[in-house]
């Protein structure tokens, strides 16, 4: 092993136990009931760099416990306060950048600097709620007939469970957190047992950064329906949030009925990314690197199919598989890797099996579609043409860096193409013509749209979509209602 070798492992286990492996609750860090623990892998080598507490029934039940005591002083902190906590968690994030993104590269396995990227991406959840914390704003009116005042408030809807994904596991804790914060929620936390670690030091930084105890608690489980079904079912618990699948989605909405939670739910999603014939091509693969690449391709906003006009097809095609062809493969922990492993053995294994269908179907490899030798959940950047829309990628969500392309000769067919699904968060669309830009935008079935552009994630925007893509917004000035309620008061004079 060389020196840089050496030296870059020992920072690796330097940060890895910089993480308490422990459940937190009520503002101490304790060990499972039983002491049972699970292990956290490397993607990239299969290896195990992580033993965390492994959650049970009773754990939840003691985190609900807590948040439950910590609602009622929580609530009646002053806004100011809550949102300096958060711009203090904002700064210590930024701070700590290095550290936090090294974390998350080993245990999620994404490039350091896609990781660096999602860390200051999630931090500014922080910073914007911080702001919004002194801005929850009422109203007051005179009644039609003149005889009453009419009044209202908004009030922190009660303790939350936010059950988040392993595929940005800072950025989707911070959104939800940001805002129950800023409104005076407490909270029961349980990320992702594929990538636990990230939010256990988001944690950390919150105690540090001045959050009384209780009013965050998270539990790492292995059991996640049996850990979190009660407390759905428990009549204290007042919100529900969830980042995911649509399946599981459904039946956390299901569970979720009993106690007529507020519910936000951001779900599956099957993106469109449409190019026009009159779209600047070099700009068009600009932005559908940003829109595939983005997390390896493991992002619900990832360009899934890509319906492209006919007469320039090709050319996009070509121009895309050279660059996605060109892109460094490797850990992610390593300089100049642009394209770390997927997250488990099931995903790569899922990503090959679509792409095998599609070639069954009749499409063409233009670059990549074949799994590398070695250790890791390799899977190389992949863009097929000729694809029908029989194949699988035209229904399921990818979840990996292989880029389908379509065909279509006309707006109408490449809107009722973008349409054809049950999902509607995300689509994008490459043209240079602004009212055809305005007719795309508005005929999308889908929560956000991307015009000219790869990327529409932003703090000070709201991330959510429509149909089996959920419901709820994340982030903007609607991010903060998901954990308000509104109350109407009428004033007789």
């Amino acid at each position: 092993m060389s020196v840089d070798s050496a030296v870059a492992q020992g920072r690796e286990a330097e940060v890895v136990a910089g993480v308490r492996p422990q459940l937190f609750i009520g503002g101490k860090w304790r060990d499972a009931e039983g002491g049972k623990t699970f292990t956290v892998e490397d993607p990239s080598t299969g290896a195990v760099i992580a033993e965390i507490a492994d959650a049970s029934v009773a754990d939840g039940r003691a985190a609900l416990d807590a948040a439950v005591e910590a609602q009622a002083d929580w609530a009646k902190t002053a806004p100011r306060d809550r949102g300096e906590i958060l711009r203090k968690a904002f700064e210590l994030i930024t701070e700590r950048a290095d550290d936090l993104a090294l974390l998350m590269t080993l245990e999620m396995g994404k490039p350091l600097s896609e990781s660096k990227a999602e860390i200051a991406y999630g931090a500014e959840f922080f910073r914007w709620f911080s702001e919004e914390a002194v801005r929850i704003n009422g109203r007051y009116a005179v009644a039609p007939n003149g005889a009453t005042r009419l009044l209202t408030l908004k009030q922190p809807v009660g303790p939350c469970l936010m059950i988040t994904p392993w595929n940005f596991p800072l950025a989707m804790g911070t959104r939800k957190i940001g805002p129950a914060i800023a409104a005076g929620c407490t909270m029961v936390v349980k990320p992702a047992a594929l990538t636990p670690l990230t939010m256990l030091a988001l944690a950390d930084i919150l105690v540090e950064a001045g959050l009384p105890e209780g009013v965050l608690n998270v539990v790492a489980t292995t059991t996640t329906g049996e850990v979190m079904e009660p407390l759905i079912r428990d009549p204290r618990l007042r919100k529900l949030t969830f980042t995911g699948s649509t399946p599981v989605g459904q039946k956390l909405i299901e569970q979720s009925a009993e106690g007529i939670l507020r519910v936000s739910m951001e779900l599956g999603g099957n993106a469109p990314f449409l190019v026009f014939e009159d779209a600047d091509l070099d700009k068009a693969v600009d932005g559908a690197m940003l829109a595939k690449m983005r997390n390896i391709g493991e992002a619900c906003t990832a360009a899934n199919r890509f319906i492209v006009h006919e007469s320039v097809a090709d050319a996009f095609s070509q121009k895309l598989a050279e660059r996605m062809g060109a892109m460094t493969i490797g850990r992610g922990s390593e300089d100049g890797v642009q394209v770390g492993p997927l997250v488990e053995e099931k995903a790569r294994a899922k990503v090959a099996e679509l792409v095998a269908d599609a070639v069954d179907s009749g499409a063409t490899v233009l670059t990549g579609g074949e799994i590398p030798d070695g250790p890791g959940y390799f899977y190389p950047p992949t863009v097929l043409t000729g694809v029908t829309a029989d194949a699988q990628v035209f229904r399921e969500e990818i979840f990996g860096p292989v880029a389908p392309v379509f065909t279509f000769s006309s707006e109408e067919e490449a809107l009722r193409m973008a349409n054809d699904t049950e999902y509607g968060l995300v689509a994008y669309a490459f043209t240079q013509s602004l009212d055809r830009a305005i007719r795309v935008y508005e005929g999308l079935d889908t929560g956000m749209v991307g015009i000219n552009q790869g990327v529409v994630s932003n703090p000070a925007a709201p991330f959510g979509g429509v149909k089996a893509s959920g419901f709820g917004r994340e982030g903007g000035d609607e991010g903060i209602d998901e954990y308000l309620e509104v109350k109407y008061v009428g004033l007789a004079l």
